[in-house]
């Protein structure tokens, strides 16, 4: 699933990125976005760009187009 997919609150981890973006993939795992990281859905503008995570002590706002890089998955 897409992060946009996501309520506000929820958390989810990333289970991998979408084929492509090499260079952007590059960024989001120096920024400690890599496969197997948990995250909570901290915020998410009215129209869906940007939203906001936590990423461990991290919040790290991401474009709607970057955050549709990850494949991710709810926790339960």
């Amino acid at each position: 699933m897409k992060i946009g997919e996501m309520e506000v609150g929820e958390s989810g981890t990333v289970t991998g990125f979408e084929p492509g973006g090499r260079e952007y993939r590059h960024k989001l795992l120096r920024m400690g976005i890599i496969r197997g990281c948990t995250f909570v859905l901290v915020r998410k503008a009215p129209l869906g760009d940007p939203v906001e995570l936590e990423v461990g002590h991290n919040r790290i706002t991401l474009r709607k187009s970057e955050a549709d890089v990850l494949m991710v998955e709810r926790d339960a």
